[in-house]
């Protein structure tokens, strides 16, 4: 996940800075490095648990607790990541 399609994910779900920190168990200031894309002139990555969990968050899931999922959840995640590239 790209600065720049992390931003336009949060814009998608219409969520500020802070509430996008809230629902990702960060803080706001680590949402700005993700969008920026560095820290202090070093490179930030995005890492994957939060790459999933912004996934998860766009398919409305706020809290799992590792049930299974239903089939045509599972089927919207094999094909969210079959169109997003790594």
């Amino acid at each position: 996940m790209t600065p720049e399609t992390f931003k336009t994910w949060r814009k998608s779900l219409g969520l500020k800075q802070k509430d996008a920190a809230e629902k990702l168990g960060l803080k706001k200031r680590v949402i700005q490095y993700y969008e920026k894309g560095d820290r202090d002139g070093k490179k930030v990555e995005i890492p994957k648990s939060v790459e999933l969990a912004c996934m998860a968050l766009s398919l409305g899931y706020e809290a799992y607790d590792g049930r299974p999922l239903p089939r045509s959840a599972v089927e919207a995640l094999v094909e969210t990541a079959a169109e997003t590239p790594s």
